[in-house]
């Protein structure tokens, strides 16, 4: 990214928990797309709209003023990044992903989770 590109940065997008879920989200798309058609509009939507609440929310609660309000949007942000990670151990069960993408996401997920926290917690020093 140039100069110029890094000057029009929204403030949510240089923090790195925030760049880590647009990866993780990419993820979750991949796994989507292997989906059968009929299980794209059931857990694929969920799985979709849970990912995306991730990034969204960071975002949004980054354009907050007071510390609860950023505290609330994080927290939502959390969920849904456990959401995924449920879902995640239900296509594993029922074998529609593999081990080695079930491995990655979690990894990522939990490395999302950790990030947050933190989010959350500096808020409340």
């Amino acid at each position: 990214m140039n100069r110029e590109e890094e000057d029009f940065k929204f403030d949510f997008e240089k923090l790195e928990v925030y760049q880590l879920a647009l990866e993780f989200l990419s993820e979750l798309f991949k796994v989507y797309r292997r989906l059968l058609r009929d299980l794209q509009y059931s857990i694929g939507n969920n799985f979709i709209r849970a990912g995306l609440s991730i990034s969204n929310n960071l975002a949004e609660g980054s354009g907050k003023k007071s510390k609860k309000e950023k505290a609330r949007y994080y927290g939502t942000s959390l969920d849904s990044t456990r959401e995924c990670i449920s879902m995640i151990n239900v296509l594993l069960r029922e074998k529609l992903i593999d081990k080695e993408t079930y491995l990655i996401l979690r990894q990522k997920g939990k490395r999302i989770t950790s990030m947050i926290s933190g989010l959350i917690n500096s808020l409340e020093e």
